[in-house]
């Protein structure tokens, strides 16, 4: 039921024995469906909320965002349903859209810039949406960075069919060694992105999640330990790597363990 078609007393106030609690108080001004559990949950959280969180004046400081977001993330997500619209996640029915938003997202709240973001929801377009002349589209149209990011979290760019996957993955994994940071950022959003999907599946399917990967459960396990590992290197190659991006590292390295699990 929305908030604000209760009339009732203030969050906070004290009930009087007439007045019942809420559930009783819900039931009796609207005829919708209620959720009894859940409003037995949030009359105890309401009525305990006082008595958790001190009064607090308001703060005349507020931080600043680190970037104004342009409506080139639009277009770059324009761009990204384009080439994936029609595109599932690996096994599943989920749209496969939903990745590149979720990578975005962690490159965004990690620290990193609108270019960065840009570049998370394109990092897939040329290994899966057409190849090399899709990357030279990227660059007509977001520019140079964004191009440059695209082209380094990117494996193979023949837009044909591609080399065996433990060829890819080594060579992938060697490039990581030598790429800037703001592709290893992206990379790293991805893996870690990547990493969550595939521990949440697990835990509901069990192994047979394994079996839509293309190097099975120990091929994928070597890969994401070893990029876990070559994150966890980079923090030790680059001490003044921003808390957001260690973060990020601390977390992959942390689900990638679970998996092992």
């Amino acid at each position: 039921m929305p908030f604000g078609t209760f009339h009732g007393p203030s969050p906070g106030v004290g009930y009087s024995e007439g007045e019942g609690n809420f559930l009783e108080r819900t039931m009796t001004v609207t005829k919708k469906p209620v959720r009894p559990a859940i409003h037995q949950a949030l009359d105890a959280a309401l009525g305990s909320c006082g008595s958790v969180f001190p009064a607090k004046g308001a703060s005349t400081e507020q931080p600043r965002a680190a970037f104004l977001p342009s409506l080139v993330l639009a277009e770059a997500l324009q761009f990204a349903i384009a080439k994936h619209g029609d595109q599932p996640r690996k096994g599943t029915t989920v749209p496969y859209v939903t990745h590149l938003l979720a990578v975005a997202s962690l490159v965004g709240e990690s620290g990193g810039s609108e270019s960065e973001m840009v570049a998370a929801l394109l990092h897939d377009a040329v290994e899966d949406g057409g190849g090399a002349p899709v990357l030279e589209e990227i660059r007509k149209v977001f520019g140079h960075e964004v191009a440059t990011i695209v082209d380094g979290c990117t494996d193979d760019d023949s837009g044909a069919e591609k080399a065996p996957w433990l060829d890819r993955k080594r060579i992938y994994l060697q490039h990581l060694a030598t790429a800037p940071l703001s592709v290893l950022r992206v990379a790293c959003a991805d893996k870690l992105h990547n990493a969550s999907a595939i521990a949440r599946d697990f835990r509901d399917q069990g192994p047979s999640v394994f079996q839509r990967f293309r190097g099975d459960r120990e091929g994928t396990l070597w890969y994401y330990r070893s990029i876990a590992r070559i994150f966890g290197a980079l923090v030790l190659d680059e001490p003044g790597l921003d808390s957001g991006f260690r973060t990020m590292i601390r977390e992959l390295r942390e689900t990638v363990a679970g998996l092992e699990g």
